[in-house]
């Protein structure tokens, strides 16, 4: 009865005492589970969300024009402008740092494919490529290749650490799939699984929602919540103790992402960053991605709903778009800052607010689906630390080379499998075509192992014609 009493009193306290309204009608299993759920939220925590919450929400819609800068050059850089010898010496310290250990890779992994028709983990799915390799398999694949590189490189053997966010509907799903595939040769012990946040689910009025008359509603805080998660499940710890001081972090639906990039890692480290972005030129002045900025002096990305209509126009000398960084969750931190955000600036980052129909349990006890919005679900994102930063660079990348989303089933037509599926392949008959080979109206991928950006292909493919489907391999991959 304590633990009952003690939470009553809670509940009372900070006006939630609803949750418990159907207590005497919950079996005993049912009483403990909820017991257990309510003793983890922090009710003083979620009320000081809300009224952030509707903060921000009254914020929404304003627009940024007149306070919004363009990145200033020297904070700027894009490789498709660079001479050779530029990329390569950031290429050379990228790898020095990977050959050394001071690089880790962290994946915001938590999110599940359904919007692609599936019910588990985007890293699990396949867009169909001649191997069958998953999203996963294809990420591990570059650090391992990485890895190899870079003791070319230096004579001395790489290693990256992998660290992995999940949310608690995939962890375990995530690690049995990698334990089932012997993590893709990468060794068990450089890799690391840690969960995201929850954060509880509001109605209008601030009170949390019951999904179910024994289980409060919860949605995951967002890939913005990495940075407390990276606290709280002792992450940051494990990577001061490895000696890791360079983070390279990204999400997992991109299928070009080029991992633990030596040449990004080397332009952040050269510069003496503590945070920095890869960027895509958009594609237009209405492509409805954010942009990375300055605001009142403060680096941020703003999103395309933040910014009229003209201020996405604007077009300097040369014709270019004034705001044309485009943001493709694509980061570079070192250790030090993450440490910094999570200990000062967790509790102060944006939040976004979206409002939804969440099934709920009525005042009769009766589980509900709405036909309106009935819901706030509150989110952080990992680009809102940007203002935190003491030293921020970009990187502009060519979008045909680094960046292919997937986001939607194939009967949508775009960010989808089909259009991950051809990026890749597309991407890869250039490199054949750089190296001296032909490819004829066939599927050609060339496997991580092999090549990690088009390198060292010479010899498989030069004075060679590919009119079949075919998976280029290195010698000692099995197939």
């Amino acid at each position: 009865m304590t633990r009952l009493q003690d939470i009553k009193r809670t509940l009372d306290d900070y006006g939630q005492a609803h949750l418990l309204a159907f207590w005497k009608e919950l079996d005993p299993d049912h009483q403990e589970a909820l017991l257990r759920q309510l003793q983890c939220i922090d009710f003083k925590e979620a009320n000081r969300l809300f009224a952030r919450a509707q903060q921000a929400a009254k914020e929404e819609g304003a627009k940024l024009d007149d306070r919004m800068k363009p990145i200033p050059p020297e904070l700027f850089e894009a490789t498709d402008k660079m001479d050779r010898a530029v990329i390569e010496g950031y290429r050379k310290l990228g790898l020095k740092e990977i050959s050394e250990g001071h690089v880790a890779v962290l994946l915001l992994a938590g999110g599940q494919g359904t919007r692609l028709g599936v019910d588990y983990p985007k890293g699990m799915f396949s867009v169909g490529l001649p191997s069958g390799k998953t999203l996963f398999q294809l990420q591990v694949e570059r650090i391992r290749k990485l890895c190899s590189l870079a003791k070319q490189e230096t004579g001395k053997a790489g290693k990256i650490c992998w660290y992995v966010m999940t949310n608690n509907t995939t962890t375990d799903i995530i690690a049995k799939f990698l334990k089932d595939h012997q993590y893709f040769g990468l060794n068990q012990q450089d890799i690391r699984l840690f969960e995201q946040g929850m954060i509880p689910c509001f109605d209008f009025e601030g009170k949390l929602i019951l999904d179910q008359r024994h289980i409060v509603t919860m949605s995951p805080d967002g890939n913005g919540g990495v940075y407390r998660a990276l606290k709280e499940t002792g992450m940051i710890e494990d990577m001061k103790r490895r000696g890791i001081k360079y983070i390279h972090a990204h999400s997992v639906d991109n299928i070009l992402i080029k991992v633990a990039d030596p040449v990004f890692v080397g332009y952040c480290v050269s510069k003496n960053a503590d945070c920095g972005a890869k960027v895509v030129s958009k594609n237009g002045p209405n492509e409805a991605v954010g942009v990375v900025c300055q605001v009142d002096g403060k680096f941020q990305v703003v999103e395309y709903s933040e910014i009229t209509e003209k201020t996405a126009n604007l077009r300097d000398k040369s014709g270019n778009l004034v705001f044309n960084a485009g943001n493709i969750c694509n980061h570079f931190f070192t250790t030090e800052f993450l440490e910094r955000v999570a200990d000062d600036h967790d509790m102060d980052m944006k939040l976004h607010i979206a409002k939804k129909k969440m099934p709920f349990v009525n005042d009769k006890g009766v589980r509900v689906k709405p036909t309106e919005p009935n819901s706030i679900k509150i989110e952080k994102f990992i680009f809102d630390v940007f203002p935190y930063s003491r030293k921020f660079v970009t990187l502009e990348v060519p979008r045909s080379s680094e960046f292919s989303a997937l986001k939607n089933a194939d009967d949508v037509g775009k960010d989808c499998p089909s259009t991950s599926r051809r990026d890749l392949l597309e991407l890869h008959k250039l490199y054949i075509h750089n190296a001296g080979g032909i490819v004829q109206d066939a599927d050609v991928e060339i496997s991580p192992l092999l090549s990690y950006a088009g390198e060292n292909l010479e010899e498989k493919v030069k004075g060679k014609t590919f009119t079949t489907e075919t998976v280029l391999s290195d010698a000692n991959e099995s197939n």
